[in-house]
């Protein structure tokens, strides 16, 4: 079973009508703490995608674009926090969001390949940041970009339209206490088996369902 298959204990997470039973504690957990977050969703034309790391390593040039998109790794250069004085608990956040992209390309025999590729956006932007503490605040960005469209410029180079999602959050890893239901009580997995190949048959009821001879 799961959390969610054949668990007859009843304890697994989502909602509930009656949040106060099964409480029993206050815990203290480690959290990083969101304390303001914005947005921002762009178009970017024109932008450079040099491609590195290509597999299959000895393309047949020129290559022709097919795709890009993000993965993991999206890292926060370049950041700067400047309080307003009249306004001491907000900032002017800058920051420099670096996307990796992994580009899918066909080379001019037909070949299908990827390349990893970059994309950094510049973001200029109001937030809430909290007042010095001994645990410091931090800049943290999310972010994915997407692209079908883009042309072969020179080698190992794209130009491409790219749309981007950028998340800036200003976060602290903090203790918080909390209510608690106690630790998580982990069922056994339920196994799949792939050598049913009766689906539904099995199902069926022994015997015949009995029914009106007038119907």
């Amino acid at each position: 079973m799961s959390f969610y298959t054949e668990n007859r204990m009843g304890l697994f997470p989502g909602q509930t009508n009656n949040i106060m039973q099964g409480l029993c504690e206050r815990a203290c957990i480690q959290v990083n703490k969101v304390f303001d977050a914005c947005m921002q969703q762009i178009q970017q034309d024109n932008q450079t995608l040099v491609i590195t790391n290509l597999n299959p390593s000895s393309p047949t040039y020129p290559l022709t674009f097919v795709s890009a998109v993000s993965t993991q790794g999206v890292t926060t250069t370049n950041v700067t926090i400047t309080r307003f004085d009249d306004r001491p608990n907000f900032a002017r956040v800058q920051a420099t969001v670096n996307i990796p992209l992994i580009v899918t390309y066909l080379d001019a025999n037909g070949v299908e390949g990827t390349a990893s590729s970059t994309v950094s956006v510049d973001e200029d932007v109001i937030l809430y940041v909290p007042q010095p503490s001994i645990v410091p605040v931090q800049v943290e960005a999310f972010a994915s970009a997407v692209s079908t469209i883009g042309s072969y410029t020179s080698t190992n180079t794209f130009t491409a339209t790219l749309c981007i999602t950028v998340i800036l959050k200003v976060i602290a890893n903090v203790d918080i206490m909390v209510p608690s239901y106690g630790y998580c009580p982990i069922p056994p997995c339920t196994p799949f088996t792939p050598g049913d190949i009766c689906p539904g048959v099995f199902e069926l009821p022994l015997f015949p369902t009995a029914q009106s001879p007038q119907n």
